[in-house]
């Protein structure tokens, strides 16, 4: 099963993307630290990242995570809350593959990760 690994500090936000995620048939893991969500991807590289542009280091998350072998088979979201362009240029720059805005909901979600997933 694939995993999708949550960096954010909110629970509130982990929360219901980890319900909505979890009715994919995917391996919600969860994270509210840059540092934890960098250890956890060292034991388990995750197919997918969700890492909010608003937590300390979340720009260092993504090269981190570019920079593990394996690394660029990760489809990492960053998740803003403002799409301004010197933000999107950052996660761009970083590795980011794609951006969520907040806040999202179950339709955004299901969207982005149907489009990715292979067809049955």
């Amino acid at each position: 099963m694939p995993q999708v690994l949550i960096a954010d500090e909110s629970d509130i936000v982990r929360k219901v993307a980890k319900r909505i995620l979890s009715g994919l048939n995917l391996d919600v893991l969860e994270s509210t630290s840059a540092n934890d969500a960098i250890v956890q991807s060292l034991s388990a590289l995750p197919k997918y990242l969700i890492v909010d542009s608003k937590m300390d280091g979340a720009t260092d998350v993504i090269t981190q995570i570019r920079s593990m072998p394996g690394g660029s088979e990760t489809h990492i979201f960053y998740c803003v809350v403002e799409a301004d362009l010197k933000t999107l240029l950052s996660a761009r720059r970083a590795g980011a593959d794609d951006v969520l805005q907040k806040p999202f909901d179950r339709s955004v979600l299901l969207e982005k990760f149907q489009a990715l997933q292979p067809a049955a």
